[in-house]
């Protein structure tokens, strides 16, 4: 053997004992907890937190340098509450690679970590400080071979958004961590919040490459799964699958094979939703997609299926904007009894600087089979636009569309989407509402409560026009109607429309806590009898005027807002009649038949009958859904009549007495017959249910008043003869 070989080797053994000799003696000598107090004033310094070791620091030098840190905790900035802290913390070294400068950890082990995370109202945060970049020797290369993480947990107050984030049960596994180096990372956590609500489990397994010198970055083969409960939705079921790389410095963004699907159950719903897109590619000076499609579906609890099916074409265009060819749109619904389908289309624009997009030549259709609906469907046709900015977040549409019979006009805008305004402005030509409501339930179902549950976050203004309406068969024209609301109220002011002959204004303030309803109306010049006939289906009264009210009410229902309707009310109408009983035809009766009539007459209210007047006024005081009048005052050519009396509308019941007097004759009105009952009063009293009430005539009253009318008239007489004897 060549001799400067043999003594070559002779000397790197000699070597290699000295330095294991070396290792021992250091490993006997040095206690790394003799520089507790070092390393705590070093973080103090450097960091302005304090450091508290708790326990033993265990430093191993053969066959790698090893460090055991036990439990340990950092405290806030500037401050002693506790910030993190870890049970575990151990990491092992190469010994030759630290010889060049070369940072390669053998394994990474941290058990029990825990961090209290928080942002502040002014956007700042407790751990800014840790941010800052330290200066680096430049030299100093890194590879890890592995690291295990177990135990560990973290958490985030967010004071700014008003939200509590914690992530639990942190486990994470990875191969080999160098750059350049495929490697696999694997993580399992716990998340759950509040803002929005969410408890779910996250497992995630990629493929992993990284270069930090060249600013590349890689996953492959990703697959994330989600599965709990967030967003209101219960057996929640979220997966990610695709590949991704990022090169910072070159400005590329490559996405392939990507597909998420999320699905889970609503209430009794099932919903599933799944998004393709196999390939997006953004560099600095362009962008390229190919065909992107989103399907969704919605199956419900009571049998009935919703659809969705969009895709966009491949874009190809610069970074900058682009256009896109036809987006499309397919929608559909099915339940028992009802099928709706509909499409949409348009191109699609965008500008990414200005983070403007849009759809500017909006087209689509919606048809409806519902046997439901009064008119048995709906065909609905619409063209315009569509904009969405995402600095801020915000979207508008300016639609043209026509409804059945219907042109309407739609202009609507919603920014920010945070904490949305909705702004409307709706016109529309004319429509039947009623052929799109769903037919009254039948009075044997019990009501159904309000729902103000969109009303208590809405934030909304608008105005709307229709030329001619008719809602619930009332029929109006020229109606105007401007709308805010916000605070958990709708205000509806003004609120004014021409029907039946008159013209209507005032305004209606609905408050979802409670709820509770408000309402001021003015009506003049109405012709009353077709609008109760076509608002109530009560054909009871006749005649033109006017009609004001302003009331409340609270409840929960219909049935409770009549039981607590508080305000006043009045009405003053000219030229018309009273339906459901004539008093003058039944005076002629009694007046035949004075002899013979004695006690009560009651007749069920006949609509072919009526008692006509040239003038009829009233005022009510309403208190807890009972209608209250004292001054009724009618007026015609043979009778004059007053009453006073009570109008339950929670009840729906009458409890009226009217007085009817006779004051003249006219002889085609029967007056004739009535002149011998001139200046007699008789009773009519009202009562029982809306439906079917009854009129009750006192006739002892009219056979005494006949008695003294006919007393006084003899006494005048002889009076009369007495005076002429004694100037005789």
């Amino acid at each position: 053997m060549n001799k400067y070989l043999k003594y070559g080797l002779a000397a790197l053994a000699g070597t290699g004992v000295l330095f294991v000799l070396l290792l021992v003696v250091a490993s006997l000598a040095i206690n790394p907890n003799d520089y507790k107090p070092l390393i705590v004033q070093m973080v103090k310094e450097k960091k302005q937190r304090t450091l508290t070791l708790a326990g033993d620091i265990k430093l191993a030098f053969f066959p790698k340098l090893g460090l055991d840190l036990g439990r340990a905790s950092v405290s806030e900035f500037q401050g002693e509450k506790e910030f993190a802290a870890v049970e575990s913390a151990r990491l092992y070294l190469s010994w030759w690679p630290l010889l060049k400068k070369e940072l390669v950890v053998d394994q990474v082990r941290i058990e029990g970590v825990r961090a209290n995370l928080v942002r502040f109202k002014d956007g700042t945060t407790n751990f800014d400080d840790l941010l800052k970049k330290e200066e680096e020797d430049q030299q100093i290369k890194f590879d890890i071979d592995s690291v295990h993480v177990d135990k560990s947990a973290l958490s985030f107050r967010d004071e700014m958004g008003g939200r509590q984030l914690a992530v639990s049960d942190i486990k994470v596994r990875t191969g080999r961590l160098a750059n350049g180096k495929p490697t696999e990372a694997e993580a399992d956590f716990d998340l759950q919040g509040d803002k929005p609500q969410v408890k779910a489990h996250f497992h995630v397994k990629t493929g992993l490459t990284f270069d930090t010198e060249a600013k590349r970055y890689a996953v492959k083969g990703m697959n994330l799964e989600i599965r709990g409960e967030a967003a209101g939705l219960s057996k929640l079921a979220v997966g990610l699958k695709g590949d991704v790389a990022l090169d910072q410095g070159a400005g590329t963004l490559l996405a392939e094979n990507l597909a998420a699907a999320v699905a889970g159950k609503k209430g009794a719903d099932d919903i599933d939703v799944r998004l393709t897109a196999p390939k997006l590619e953004w560099a600095a000076d362009k962008m390229a997609t190919e065909k992107i499609e989103l399907v969704a579906k919605v199956q419900q609890g009571d049998g009935g299926e919703m659809s969705l099916v969009a895709s966009i074409p491949s874009i190809a265009d610069d970074s900058r904007s682009f256009k896109a060819g036809m987006l499309n749109v397919e929608v559909s619904a099915t339940r028992t009894g009802a099928e709706y389908k509909g499409k949409l289309s348009s191109p699609l624009n965008g500008n990414f600087k200005d983070k403007q997009f849009s759809l500017s030549a909006l087209k689509g259709n919606l048809a409806a089979k519902d046997k439901k609906m009064p008119g048995g469907g709906m065909k609905l046709d619409f063209a315009g636009s569509a904009q969405l900015g995402l600095q801020p977040l915000s979207a508008k549409v300016d639609l043209t569309s026509r409804l059945d019979e219907s042109n309407i006009k739609l202009k609507a805008g919603i920014s920010p989407f945070a904490n949305p305004h909705i702004a409307l402005d709706l016109d529309v030509d004319r429509i039947d509402a009623d052929r799109y409501l769903p037919a009254k339930a039948p009075q044997s179902q019990p009501e159904k409560p309000f729902d103000f549950s969109l009303l208590k976050t809405l934030d909304a203004s608008g105005s709307v026009r229709v030329g001619s309406l008719k809602l619930y068969n009332v029929k109006a024209s020229n109606v105007r109607l401007d709308f805010k609301a916000g605070g958990g109220q709708l205000d509806v002011s003004p609120l004014a429309a021409s029907l039946y002959q008159g013209t209507a204004s005032g305004a209606v303030l609905v408050n979802a806590a409670g709820p509770k309803i408000a309402a001021r109306q003015s009506i003049s010049g109405v012709s009353i009898g077709p609008l109760l006939k076509d608002a109530l289906n009560k054909d009871v009264l006749e005649g033109k005027g006017s009609v004001n009210f302003d009331l409340r009410a609270e409840g929960g229902t219909v049935g409770a807002m009549k039981k607590t309707l508080q305000g006043k009310a009045g009405l003053v109408l000219r030229d018309g009649a009273v339906k459901g009983i004539n008093i003058a035809a039944r005076l002629r009766e009694a007046k035949a038949q004075l002899g013979a009539l004695k006690g009560e007459k009651t007749q069920v209210a006949n609509v072919q009958e009526k008692t006509d007047f040239s003038e009829l006024s009233a005022s009510f005081n309403v208190n807890r859904g009972v209608a209250h009048n004292d001054d009724l005052s009618g007026k015609s050519p043979l009778l004059r009549v007053s009453g006073n009396g009570d109008i339950d509308i929670g009840g729906e019941t009458l409890n009226y007495l009217a007085r009817a007097t006779v004051v003249g004759s006219l002889e085609g009105q029967g007056g004739r017959e009535l002149a011998a009952l001139k200046g007699v009063t008789v009773p009519v009293r009202v009562v029982g249910p809306f439906a079917a009430p009854k009129f009750t005539l006192d006739f002892n009253t009219l056979v005494a008043e006949s008695v003294k009318q006919e007393v006084k008239a003899r006494a005048v007489d002889k009076l009369q003869e007495g005076l002429k004897g004694l100037f005789r």
